[in-house]
């Protein structure tokens, strides 16, 4: 046997499929060639049948005729019958059979959720690819819906044992770092938190300090590279009256946090000279008022964010080692949006909230987008396409993104190089190679007949 005639039986062993239509005949046919190379073959004469044989066990895919009479030319029964099987299991795959007058109906259901049509007579080898990329994909859904699960209830699980401080999301990258920064907060040490503006730093700062043993205490928080340089240590440690011309008895970030969480956002953009004062206090825990000689002891836990590749700023002489490995500790890093795609349209229905939803073309615009602003960008578009929407469905004309590259005809002028290549990085398979090229399988099965590209069973 052959490797690939192997490769076909591979994806066909212990898989049942459910060959629906009047003729014993061709019922014989695909009982033969399908179980050759490993499936399970059930036989049904009527749509009664079919419908019987689908309700008492588990088919996998579904080959139906159009017509189950001799008289009948209409395609009516076979169109029923696919209605019916779509109700009662909308995750199996049907592959109509149908005669060149019947195309048109054909290509009807199609759109309506069929997975495929095969003219009668068929050809072996497009049937077998036809069959094999439908229980490939069947399999790659089903495993995504698994995951999709699994994650679900690693989420619950998570949620019910931490406080995620309202965190949303479904990805399995921020999934992992939300817990991390659970699992670390009980950890009285320094947190650097690491990853692109608008990404969601200050939340994950959230989560350290409310799963801490200093939850109950006070939570500040300071835009460290937004203070000035003349102001930083005033900012950050307090003043004592006098201290400059005006200055008030005022306590620092240091000391408002005492007992708490400090959380510095933007550290990589703090001046050096703040770098050297930060780092007093996280060698000593000691520091002292503008103004003052009298020394303080610092009892906070800091959490630092930046948007800044510190390993970089340090080999610039932009930001201090020795600060950079006081506050690494424990370091989580945080992918941008970009990186996350799961986390898009959940994020999306939550900042909507019930007042609005999303059309399907708007779903697939924010899919598209590759959000350089990250949360924060997804977040400020919603709330102004909620505005121009106003009691509307949101549509993607309201969301104003950039236009995507218009999608491809449905036969784009290919090379037979081309074909090649796409149908050798995707296995041979049509399926794959066609949703790389933007083109539906019978697209592409036509301009590989007009190259002379042959199928076989590989494909």
């Amino acid at each position: 046997m052959t490797s690939v005639t192997s490769n076909v039986e591979d994806r066909l062993a212990n898989r049942t499929v459910l060959v629906a239509d009047d003729s014993e005949a061709v019922r014989t046919a695909f009982q033969v060639l399908l179980s050759l190379h490993g499936a399970k073959v059930l036989g049904a004469s009527s749509p009664a049948e079919a419908l019987a044989a689908v309700r008492s066990q588990e088919v996998d895919l579904v080959i139906q005729d159009m017509n189950f009479r001799r008289e009948a030319t209409s395609g009516e029964e076979g169109i029923a019958l696919f209605r019916e099987l779509r109700a009662l299991h909308p995750d199996v795959p049907v592959i109509l059979l149908t005669a060149w007058t019947h195309l048109e109906t054909a290509v009807d259901l199609v759109k309506a959720g069929a997975a495929d049509y095969i003219a009668k007579p068929w050809d072996d080898a497009r049937l077998l690819t036809t069959v094999r990329n439908l229980l490939e994909l069947r399999a790659a859904v089903e495993e995504n819906v698994a995951t999709r699960a699994r994650r679900a209830e690693a989420r619950a699980e998570l949620a019910e044992r931490y406080d995620l401080s309202g965190l949303v999301y479904e990805s399995e990258a921020l999934h992992t770092v939300a817990s991390m920064a659970a699992q670390v907060a009980h950890a009285d040490v320094p947190v650097l938190i690491t990853g692109p503006n608008g990404a969601g730093k200050e939340v994950l700062a959230d989560i350290v300090h409310a799963n801490s043993p200093r939850r109950s205490q006070p939570y500040v928080k300071v835009n460290a590279g937004a203070l000035p340089d003349q102001l930083i240590e005033a900012e950050l440690f307090g003043t004592e009256a006098g201290a400059f011309t005006g200055a008030k008895a005022r306590a620092g970030r240091f000391e408002a946090a005492d007992g708490g969480t400090l959380f510095l956002d933007e550290i990589g953009n703090l001046p050096l000279a703040g770098q050297a004062k930060l780092l007093r206090v996280l060698q000593t825990g000691e520091y002292e008022r503008l103004g003052s000689n009298t020394v303080r002891h610092s009892n906070v836990r800091i959490v630092a964010a930046t948007n800044v590749p510190l390993r970089d700023a340090m080999r610039e002489g932009r930001f201090r080692e020795d600060l950079y490995y006081r506050l690494s500790v424990i370091e989580l890093a945080l992918p941008g949006l970009a990186e996350r795609r799961d986390d898009i349209l959940p994020l999306a229905r939550a900042f909507l909230g019930k007042q609005s939803r999303l059309t399907p073309d708007a779903e697939r615009a924010l899919l598209s987008h590759i959000w350089p602003g990250n949360v924060r960008e997804l977040r400020n578009v919603l709330q102004r396409a909620a505005l121009l929407a106003g009691e509307n469905p949101i549509n993607a004309a309201a969301l104003n993104l950039p236009a995507v590259l218009p999608a491809r005809s449905d036969e784009p002028v290919l090379d037979r190089a081309t074909l090649s290549r796409v149908l050798d990085e995707n296995g041979s398979i049509v399926a794959q190679a066609a949703r790389q090229l933007g083109i539906s399988r019978q697209a592409l099965y036509r301009r590989m007949e007009k190259l002379g590209i042959k199928e076989s069973p590989a494909r």
